[in-house]
Formats: structure tokens, sequence, C-alpha cells
């Protein structure tokens, strides 16, 4: 599999973006062992120690933790404290912006509920 890396963001804050949003669409479910540090960096042909930071972030944010012997896996009650993360730090950096631009493009409700359902 090869991956498309934006060149304005380190890899391993991409990583580890990329891990949070794979336990909240639950394709890594509770309990569930994320993939070796070797066979990631294998896999998107990176340095261990790029993986590394990215699983040392999941770690920090205590949203899996280490079995000695066994590896990392993602900790009970983590897709819901990433949700509430996420969602907090949506409508704090992200929401305002997008409220900024509907109301300088003059759109309605009316229109992006249309325009939404016509899309889906």
């Amino acid at each position: 599999m090869t991956m498309h890396w934006n060149g304005d963001v380190p890899i391993y804050i991409q990583l580890y973006q990329q891990v949070i949003q794979r336990i909240l669409d639950g394709n890594i479910k509770e309990g569930e062992a994320l993939p070796s540090v070797r066979k990631v960096a294998a896999e998107y042909q990176l340095n261990p120690v790029t993986v590394s930071k990215a699983y040392q972030m999941l770690q920090d944010g205590q949203y899996v933790e280490k079995q000695r012997g066994k590896g990392l896996f993602v900790k009970s009650g983590a897709p819901h404290s990433i949700l509430e993360k996420e969602r907090a730090s949506f409508l704090c950096t992200e929401w305002p912006l997008i409220l900024q631009k509907i109301s300088r493009l003059k759109l309605s409700v009316e229109e992006l509920t249309r325009t939404s359902k016509e899309n889906q």
C-alpha cells in the first residue's frame, strides 16, 4: 500500500491522525492490537523511529496501552475519549472558520442541506 504524505505536516503526526481516524471509524476496535512498528515501517517504507513517535503519541493520549511482549492495544473507552477530543477540537478550531465562510458566501441553511442531500 502506498501512502501519500502531506509535506507540510510531520509524517509521525499524519500517521497518528490516521490511527485516530481508524479507531473512530471502527476499523481498529477496543482491545485490538495495533500493527507492530516494524510492520507499519515496512508497509509504508518509513523509519521505525517515525512509527514509534506516532505510537508514543497514542500512548501519551492514553488511547493505547503496551502489553509487555504482545504490543500495543486500544484501551477500553478510547473511541469515546477520542470522539470527545476530536469534537471539541473541531468546534473550537475548524467550525468557526466554516461559519465565517458560510456567512461570507451568504449561504442559507436550505442551500447547505439541499446540497448535502444531493451529495450523499
